[in-house]
This record gives structure tokens, sequence and C-alpha cells, in this order.
């Protein structure tokens, strides 16, 4: 079966290590797209985090899809609607925050065009400000600050030490949530059920497609369910053991148009 869907992490994968969409993997996604392929944007950045990329690639004017927060969010690009959206119990957001105080980890989540975070001197809340293009803001008594709610925490710490935490915070949080890490630096803490196979599922069955008509590209943790998920699951040559091992195909690096190879082998006519 043809593929007609190809859905993309961001960072270590359609982006190279400066942040931005090579000259080459750009005109691979503009052919693809002129021959009617979909192009979904899959990421954990924040909605406003991703638009910017959306925009470069046309999908505001032509069509094409976001999946932020994980899989929290899915927007139609072209008309802005939100396909989808689940956010965390409110109740819950004491809990987590009192979990990142008891392991020694800084947390942020977002509200509107900003982060929020009780130390944004943190090095890990600058790269999530750096990568999303977000201000910062210091919170003084989070938990008490945080009585809305929000599609995903994010706990931070060194890599090393957070995959010390993540088996605890998941034992405390139970099977309610889902909690994993997107980078080593960052653990992520939203809705169970909240992750990109889950997101691109519900795609599928509005657009009236099926799985074997996906192809899904990735480097990182998060990335694993849709790898699995996806009728051709890609890892970049960068990714982390974990998604190479699990992919049907290992494509050339972040650095080296990973993207625009999988596309011109697998998709353009």
């Amino acid at each position: 079966m043809a593929y007609r869907m190809i859905v993309l992490d961001l960072d270590g994968t359609l982006t190279n290590r400066d942040k931005v969409i090579t000259p080459r993997t750009k005109e691979a996604l503009m052919k693809l797209k002129s021959q009617g392929g979909t192009i979904v944007l899959a990421s954990g950045r924040p909605t406003y985090g991703v638009m910017p990329l959306a925009k470069e690639l046309g999908l505001t004017e032509d069509g094409g899809y976001i999946l932020s927060f994980n899989g929290g969010r899915i927007i139609e690009c072209k008309t802005g609607e939100t396909v989808f959206a689940k956010e965390l119990p409110v109740t819950s957001n004491k809990k987590i925050i009192a979990l990142a105080r008891e392991h020694g980890v800084n947390i942020l989540t977002y509200e509107g065009d900003c982060i929020i975070t009780p130390d944004p001197g943190d090095i890990y809340v600058k790269k999530e400000s750096d990568i999303n293009k977000l201000e910062v803001r210091r919170v003084e008594n989070f938990d008490q600050y945080v009585d809305f709610p929000v599609v995903k925490f994010l706990l931070l710490d060194d890599g090393d030490y957070l995959a010390l935490v993540e088996p605890k915070v998941k034992a405390a949080l139970g099977r309610d949530y889902s909690v994993y890490r997107s980078e080593p630096h960052f653990l992520e803490v939203l809705p169970k059920g909240i992750d990109k196979a889950a997101s691109l599922e519900r795609l599928l069955t509005r657009l009236n497609m099926t799985k074997d008509e996906m192809i899904a590209c990735g480097d990182g943790y998060n990335d694993l369910s849709m790898i699995q998920y996806a009728g051709l699951g890609v890892a970049m040559e960068n990714a982390v053991l974990p998604v190479k091992n699990a992919a049907d195909y290992v494509t050339l690096s972040n650095n080296d148009d990973g993207v625009a190879h999988v596309i011109e082998k697998f998709m353009l006519s």
C-alpha cells in the first residue's frame, strides 16, 4: 500500500542540530505535499512551539496537522480547529508538584504562551524556553497557583538522576497517567492514554486512513509508541537505542537529511 502520511518528530528528527529544517528536507516535504501527501508534526512541544515550523512548511495554508504536548492536542493547521484535547485533572496538580519537590527536581507547565515554574534559572527550563521561544515566568507557591487544568507537567533534572526518578514517579501516580521521558532531562507527566500513537490513531480515524498508510519518524523515547504503531516506523541514525531497535528502518541522522531520504525512498512518485 502506498504511504500517504508522514509523521515527524521535530527536535532531533525534522530539524538539525541548529533547530532548523535544511533545504533538502524542506524541498522533499514541499514535493510530497504537492503530490497530495499529508504531513503531521508530532512533538512534545506546546502548540505555540510547533506553529512556526508548521507555517514554514506551508501547513497553515495548504493543510496538515500538529500533534502537540505528545498528543495532548491535535490541531488542524489550515483552520486552526482543535480536533482533540485532553488535560490532566486539576485534582492531580498538587500531587504531581509534590512529587517533584520530594525528589528534588524542578517542574514547569504552561499558561497561555508562557512557561511557568518555581525556578526559572534552571538550565533545563532555559532549554525548553529556547526550543519553543516561550517567555518564562517565575511563580511563587507553585502548588497553590496552578489550580487550573494543564495538558502536561515537565519534571527537569540531569538525565542520569531523572532515570532514577522516573520509575518512582510512575509508581506513585499509578495507571491513570502517562509518564515518560521525551529527552534525558525532561520527564513528561500527561493524562492516561496520551502518547503519540494514541493520538495518531484518533487522527487516522478522522481521516479515514489506516496505520499502514503512515510513516512515522523519530529519535527520542516519546517517539517509541508511534514508531511501533506506524506502517513504517523509522528511527533516525541519532535515535536512542530502544527506538532504533523498534524501528522497521533506520535512516540518516537529522544533520544528514534523514527525513528527506525517507520521503525520497518511500513516498515520492
